[in-house]
């Protein structure tokens, strides 16, 4: 239904009114950032949390429904507003595809070595790998130990590895070691910012496998130094194809009017498949102005690619692929009757961990670790 003019009304006068008391408090914290009581309504209530914690640790389906009925029932982003036709007649699970394959569609969100922990790096990798699924590396490099497998059996390897604009990592030893390389042009929380590492997470590990010094802040630029056109990009994706021929190549875009063209010169540019991300997602690694007020949901970024590669015969020529925030079955039906294919989870991933969204990623005092 929306909101109406009163709805409008109520907010500006509850602001004025705090505004112009005529007594002075102390401000409160809405929870704009972090969750608060009485703040703002937030994606990840506590209870939400530890229903998906619960959930996994305990392999029980049934807690997982109660997070996804949570989780469903609230009309916090643009997906809560659609809602799906009852009374449909099922399609019979033998003319779908098979649980082996559709699970080979899920991937990770690229979080890099240095963002996040070794442990939390491996973990995650092992646990995709285990699956069938793949896990994103992120532009942090990763250590070439891990492209062993390790004595169980098990592989510590990300299936997928980005090259960024500062190129951390990225060796020939680590190329070869990917079934996908993915070129990153932006992230969907921060559109066209860059990264930063700050010095005080940099320690001697993380140095030595991003080729640089301890202690010293690491800035990936906005733009790669190298692609500054569509031919540009073209490029790269083939060097990257002539450096591991057995490799899929992927392009990260973001969610943002206009990215339908985008796409399509990327689709020209032969790459194999295209990431839209959405803002919902990598917060982060994200300013908090950037988290507030930048980026778009990948509801819109989505359907306008999916439109565009279609009106331009480009469809057949890339997997589509989506990310930010996707939680739920409910998502990713979503996400694929709007044209994805695949789905990136790493919000999601880091809560089923022990992740308790502190926010606190960047000043490198987890307390979870």
């Amino acid at each position: 239904e929306g909101v109406s003019l009163e709805d409008f009304e109520e907010d500006l006068l509850v602001r004025h009114s705090r505004a112009f008391s005529g007594t002075f408090e102390f401000l409160n914290d809405p929870g704009v950032y972090s969750w608060r009581r009485q703040g703002e309504r937030h994606l990840h209530e506590p209870e939400m949390i530890t229903s998906l914690q619960k959930a996994t640790r305990i392999n029980s389906r049934e807690e997982f429904k109660k997070f996804c009925a949570q989780l469903d029932q609230g009309q916090i982003n643009l997906r809560s507003l659609i809602g799906f036709k009852a009374g449909q007649k099922a399609i019979p699970l033998d003319e779908v595809e098979d649980v082996k394959s559709i699970v080979k569609r899920f991937a990770t969100g690229a979080m890099s070595f240095g963002s996040i922990s070794k442990e939390t790096h491996e973990t995650v990798a092992v646990a995709m790998n285990r699956i069938g699924a793949k896990s994103n590396s992120g532009e942090g490099g990763e250590d070439a130990v891990r492209f062993e497998r390790m004595p169980n059996g098990d592989s510590k390897r990300s299936s997928i590895k980005q090259v960024a604009s500062a190129r951390f990592g990225v060796t020939n030893h680590y190329l070869v070691n990917a079934d996908e390389l993915q070129i990153k042009m932006a992230q969907g929380a921060k559109p066209g910012e860059g990264g930063q590492l700050p010095g005080d997470k940099v320690d001697s590990e993380i140095a030595r496998v991003r080729h640089s010094t301890p202690g010293i802040t690491l800035i990936s630029p906005p733009p790669h130094h190298d692609i500054y056109s569509i031919e540009d990009l073209a490029q790269l994706i083939f060097d990257l194809k002539n450096a591991n021929h057995k490799a899929r190549v992927s392009v990260k875009l973001v969610s943002e009017v206009g990215v339908g063209t985008i796409a399509a010169g990327v689709a020209k540019a032969k790459a194999d498949a295209i990431l839209i991300s959405g803002y919902e997602g990598g917060t982060g690694a994200s300013p908090l102005s950037s988290i507030r007020h930048a980026g778009l949901p990948w509801e819109l970024g989505l359907s306008e690619t999916q439109r565009t590669l279609v009106d331009n015969e480009l469809r057949g020529r890339v997997t589509l692929q989506v990310d930010g925030q996707l939680r739920t079955p409910r998502d990713i039906a979503i996400a694929t009757l709007m044209g994805a294919e695949e789905w990136g989870i790493g919000t999601g991933a880091l809560i089923a961990l022990g992740c308790i969204m502190m926010r606190k990623c960047h000043l490198n005092t987890c307390p979870v670790g």
